[in-house]
């Protein structure tokens, strides 16, 4: 059963100024009012959605990709990843996306968790999902991607945390589901 909004806490818009509508994401402004009758303003992003892939392979390895982040200007070690195009499956987006980073198929994938990357500014809601029983083909990349794919075990994924190399969000979750699924021989729901 769904999460009930409490009525108590609700914002209700009184404006919406659109700022910028880009290419993946889109920033407008909402004046609101709060629930004791005062006014605010929230600045927000717009994002139609993404999904993330912890693929492991038959000899417990973890599928990451590295590449280049230009908001943090440094590179880093992510799962697999990419944003839901207009009406697309989640699921269906999630082997698209491993397929493009990684070239792997998938004979096997389930859901995770859904959760929202940074509610506090934007909407957008990441779908992670497990594959495993994984086939290797070539890798095709979006032409303005540039990705090196590697192999972790676990312990080598937990190293690259405390070293930084990993630290977005999406990555140390699913990290942290592949540590429960080697424990409890299941994924957290």
């Amino acid at each position: 059963m769904p999460h009930k909004t409490h009525k108590k806490f609700e914002e209700v818009t009184v404006s919406t100024q659109p700022i910028f509508q880009g290419k993946i994401i889109s920033l407008q402004v909402d004046t609101v009012k709060l629930p004791n009758g005062a006014e605010a303003t929230r600045e927000i992003v717009k994002h139609p959605g993404a999904v993330a892939v912890l693929a492991l392979t038959p000899d417990d390895r973890m599928i990451v990709v590295e590449q280049y982040r230009k908001p943090l200007e440094k590179s880093q070690v992510e799962i697999p990843a990419g944003k839901l195009d207009a009406g697309e499956n989640p699921l269906d987006a999630a082997k698209r996306e491993l397929e493009e980073e990684t070239g792997y198929t998938v004979g096997s994938i389930r859901h995770i968790s859904s959760f929202y990357t940074s509610p506090g500014f934007a909407d957008e809601i990441l779908h992670l999902y497990a594959a495993e029983q994984l086939v290797k083909g070539q890798a095709n990349p979006d032409e303005d991607e540039f990705l090196e794919i590697e192999e972790l075990t676990l312990e080598q994924a937990q190293a690259y945390i405390r070293e930084q190399r990993i630290s977005d969000a999406k990555t140390i979750m699913a990290v942290y589901a592949w540590q429960l699924y080697k424990l409890t021989g299941s994924f957290p729901t």
